[in-house]
């Protein structure tokens, strides 16, 4: 009906009417365009939730706080703000030194310092001309912590006559964990996420991360790690075992009273590390001993010798009065 009264007006057929129409929606889309590459301003709202690593706290806080800002910037953005300020909460991440102690866990930023989120909160096409929000209050509950060590989950390997030397060393080497108290009572120890070094001949060193725990954070959440590697060569000797602290009235006699001994040398060999190192057995260990067997001990080695292995591990040792 609508339709046919102004067709009739217009004195216009079917034809003409849908290219009027269809030059109006034309115009008026041009119109809308055109007005939102406009700049406005406007207060828009955003709810933001903070995060940050703070000691002894959550990271996130439990409450969410509306940032209000006068903002000078096209149609479009301030739809596209209008719109984010019904969604839920944007989660901006404050440097420590930005927030402020209120008291107990609750944390407060000026708008001074919300200068530097700007573009965190209403994005980079908008001007801000000021905020209307003085100072944005945040809750960060407490959380207890405690220290524990970083255990490499690792498996090692080296090509032929090469070794590791002082195992694997990762940095840092304990991490602080935070949680409730149930979640962090029983962990003594956090680990890394399994990783292999396969077939090494020089010295490995990388990074791994920390396999999460749940319902803890860390504070870190990756570690360094390097395991240094070195060619060697291996030295055979067959060697006389001593006896120390021996009291005066006792005759101490060790069976048997030599060992075959293997040394892992530093290549290329400088040394001849059986001159330079004695085995030993010592009286003490014998003494408190429940079955008269005890290990052979040796004094420092050189620098050159890596390590070194002994055959037989375990010896008998026989005691008499003089």
């Amino acid at each position: 009906m609508i339709l046919d009264g102004i067709r009739r007006i217009l004195k216009t057929n079917g034809r003409d009417l849908a290219r009027f129409m269809a030059s109006l929606l034309l115009a008026f889309s041009i119109w809308l365009v055109y007005n939102l590459t406009l700049n406005y301003t406007k207060v828009v709202s955003v709810p933001v939730v903070a995060y940050s690593n703070l000691d002894g706290h959550k990271q996130t806080s439990t409450n969410t706080a509306l940032v209000l800002g006068r903002c000078h910037t096209r149609g479009f953005d301030l739809i596209r703000l209008d719109k984010a300020s019904e969604k839920k909460p944007i989660t901006v991440r404050f440097s420590t030194e930005d927030l402020h102690v209120k008291s107990g866990d609750l944390y407060y930023i000026t708008s001074s310092e919300l200068n530097t989120y700007v573009r965190d909160i209403f994005g980079d096409k908008a001007g801000m001309e000021g905020f209307v929000t003085d100072t944005l209050f945040f809750r960060f509950p407490f959380e207890n912590s405690k220290k524990v060590p970083v255990q490499p989950v690792c498996s090692i390997s080296c090509e032929s006559q090469y070794m590791t030397v002082g195992g694997l060393r990762m940095n840092p080497d304990s991490v602080v964990i935070y949680g409730e108290p149930f979640h962090l009572e029983n962990i003594d120890r956090v680990y890394t996420k399994a990783f292999s070094l396969n077939n090494l001949k020089n010295t490995a060193h990388g990074e791994v991360k920390l396999a999460s725990v749940k319902g803890v954070r860390m504070s870190k959440t990756e570690a360094e790690y390097v395991v240094n590697v070195q060619r060697y060569v291996e030295i055979t000797s067959d060697v006389h075992l001593k006896s120390r602290n021996v009291p005066a009235n006792k005759s101490f006699v060790i069976y048997p009273s030599t060992a075959k001994v293997v040394f892992r040398c530093a290549f290329p060999l400088s040394i001849d590390p059986v001159e330079d190192v004695s085995f030993y057995v010592d009286y003490n260990d014998f003494a408190v001993s429940l079955s008269g067997k005890c290990l052979v001990r040796t004094d420092a080695l050189p620098e050159e010798v890596l390590s070194y292995r002994i055959e037989p591990e375990i010896f008998e040792c026989v005691e008499t009065d003089r």
